[in-house]
């Protein structure tokens, strides 16, 4: 049994190699941003609670997030081991986080963390031609995850939890390391 979560910058292609380990571990890749997706598409009750937040511009809440969570790490397909990204950002969704898994009987093997330098993230980011994606709502996204995620980053090392993988090489390189980090 493989429990993950998986940390990285826009751009780092933490998505992408979740979703990749997980196919090759047959767990599933829980990603926040699809379970946000799914719920509103289904419109649960979550999904309901988390449209109105987002319909007056305002981020959905913590609580709501991981009751999110919650719900998705109790369907039969995670009794195996799962990966989940995008969650948590800081260190205070981390305590809570840790909170659920003792509720629910269940934690974490490794928190996975894909180093990748501003620059080529940048370039990276710039490539795929989205709207959004201008070099400087890039750099203060850049900025905005530095800010949150570097306490969480020394969260994880401090308790001897981070892995940090080299994201700055070829995809499959990559996926070599988090195979040989996670022991596949």
């Amino acid at each position: 049994m493989t429990r993950l979560i998986f940390l990285g910058p826009p751009g780092a292609g933490k998505g992408t190699q979740a979703q990749v380990l997980a196919n090759l571990l047959n767990i599933p890749h829980i990603s926040t941003g699809d379970i946000l997706r799914d719920n509103v598409v289904r419109q649960s009750d979550l999904g309901l609670k988390a449209q109105s937040y987002m319909d007056q511009g305002e981020l959905v809440p913590d609580q709501l997030i991981l009751d999110m969570i919650q719900a998705r790490l109790s369907q039969g397909d995670t009794a195996t081991g799962w990966i989940l990204d995008g969650f948590p950002r800081n260190v205070a969704q981390a305590g809570f986080l840790d909170e659920l898994l003792t509720k629910i009987n269940s934690s974490y093997d490794h928190v996975i963390s894909l180093e990748v330098p501003d620059e080529v993230l940048v370039e990276r980011l710039l490539k795929r031609l989205r709207k959004d994606d201008t070099e400087e709502v890039i750099r203060h996204r850049l900025a905005v995850y530095h800010a949150q995620t570097a306490p969480l980053i020394s969260f994880y090392r401090d308790r001897q939890q981070l892995v940090s993988v080299n994201g700055n090489q070829p995809m499959e390189a990559v996926t070599n390391a988090l195979q040989a980090a996670v022991k596949v």
